[in-house]
């Protein structure tokens, strides 16, 4: 398995190579991250190898035929319409000690747009090995080792990896092994908010996924609705396998983590309790939201409707408690008069994660509208439903009919703090009513299990790999 990340924060990345390693595969996944030297630890009989991204070279790999443009770099972009005299606006700027940060973001961007138009009319989809030639660092720390292993299946995480799996099938074949590629689709690249602030990254990546989407043998992805958009996109032969990000629900397995040698105990320690980590006596009305925070996850919203539910608490379960945007909403809640009633807590391990949320009232999910919030159920979502925790979510389209099908929670309207409010008295108003949904033969909860999914996951390696006569 492949994954452009530490592994360690990915909790579908971990589940999948775990499950695998259960089913009696031999799982070896490789992550690529930022980190100082090689990382190597066992997810039960998985081994997870994590690749320091600092070891790529400079210069591409002899595969590469295209030489790397820096970001602005405009060489082979002579005569482009208007690209001379804004390279010489910022050439002025730069000397005269430049712009405050939005002001030379916007002062680049013609620059970049040209360089956009320019790579894709010469390159088409292969633009991406001029326009985002960052992506070679993962074929560089990743492709020899992969090479290595020798493996019969390769399963790649998201977009970024799909490009390093495809060249070592390629490479594979061309030597007599058959190698099978699977690419899990954990998003929708065309809806995603791009992860740098300049005009090259969506369609240098779109253009990647493009090149080597045809290497794959089969996709799997996270919902029915990308399921669907993929198939579109890309005129995929065979509808993508749903594998949903579903929590365990069975007890873990001892697991050897990198700081240590020894497996954890066949017991595994007790999850903490929410509530008594924010310090709330039972009756309280606690809120929860788990997850990365950022502008478009709605955070906001829900800071603004506390001062509309009088003696109503918030938990921000994130990953990092310091990281400046956590403290800006912080900042936001004191600013409103509720910074008291605003806890901010460390995640705690993805095993322990339903318990730790069970003690709460209500989960949250303040999405704003964005295509990709649109489209699927998302992690949290099934956690929240696991804790038994009746959930009120904005109306992006597919939880929101989910939670109105199911009767689990209430739906407000995206970035409207008072219709946030009102959806949380109902919920409080009769807790009883909405948590019923989770009982009963008709509760969704089995087919929400990552044990259910991962049946899916091995079928899918079994019938690839499974000789034709």
């Amino acid at each position: 398995m492949l994954v452009d990340n530490a592994v360690e924060g990915d909790s579908r990345v971990q589940k999948a190579a775990r499950s695998a390693a259960d089913a009696g595969w031999h799982v070896t996944l490789i992550g690529c991250a930022h980190v100082d030297a090689e990382r190597r630890w066992r997810l039960g009989d998985a081994e997870v190898r994590v690749l320091p991204l600092a070891a790529a070279r400079a210069t591409p790999p002899a595969t590469a035929s295209a030489v790397v443009s820096g970001p602005g770099d405009v060489s082979g972009l002579r005569g482009v319409s208007g690209l001379r005299g804004v390279s010489g606006l910022r050439a002025r700027l730069v000397a005269r000690g430049g712009l405050p940060l939005r002001a030379a973001r916007l002062a680049r961007r013609p620059v970049e747009h040209a360089e956009v138009r320019y790579w894709r009319a010469r390159l088409r989809d292969g633009a991406w090995r001029r326009l985002e030639p960052g992506l070679w660092d993962y074929e560089r720390v990743a492709g020899p080792v992969v090479d290595d292993l020798r493996p019969d299946l390769i399963h790649a995480h998201d977009f970024r990896m799909l490009g390093v799996a495809a060249r070592a099938v390629d490479r594979a074949r061309a030597a007599g092994r058959d190698v099978k590629l699977v690419w899990d689709a954990h998003e929708w690249l065309p809806g995603a908010r791009p992860r740098r602030d300049n005009a090259r990254w969506l369609p240098a990546h779109l253009g990647y996924v493009r090149e080597y989407v045809g290497h794959a043998d089969a996709v799997v992805t996270v919902s029915d609705t990308l399921a669907d958009l993929l198939v579109r996109d890309h005129d995929l032969p065979q509808r993508p396998t749903v594998v949903l990000n579903a929590p365990v629900a069975a007890a873990p397995e001892p697991t050897v983590h990198p700081e240590s040698a020894a497996p954890e105990p066949t017991i595994p320690e007790p999850a903490p309790d929410l509530r008594k980590q924010c310090g709330l006596p039972p009756g309280t009305p606690l809120l929860v939201y788990s997850g990365a925070m950022a502008v478009q996850r709605g955070v906001d919203t829900v800071v603004e409707a506390l001062p509309l539910l009088s003696g109503v608490h918030l938990a921000l379960v994130v990953a990092d408690p310091a990281a400046a945007y956590v403290r800006q909403v912080v900042a936001r809640a004191a600013r409103h008069g509720v910074g008291d009633r605003v806890h901010v807590l460390p995640y705690v391990p993805h095993r322990q994660l339903v318990a730790f949320l069970a003690t709460a009232d209500v989960g949250l999910i303040p999405l704003h509208h964005w295509p990709n919030h649109e489209i699927a159920l998302i992690t949290k979502f099934f956690e929240y439903a696991h804790a038994r925790l009746p959930i009120v979510v904005s109306d992006v389209r597919t939880m929101a009919e989910t939670v109105r099908a199911t009767g689990q929670g209430e739906v407000f309207r995206a970035r409207d703090a008072a219709d946030l409010a009102r959806a949380v008295r109902a919920v409080l108003a009769d807790p009883a009513r909405y948590r019923a949904a989770y009982e009963g033969p008709d509760s969704p909860l089995p087919g929400w299990t990552w044990e259910a999914q991962a049946e899916r996951l091995d079928a899918l390696y079994r019938r690839l790999l499974t000789p034709t006569r």
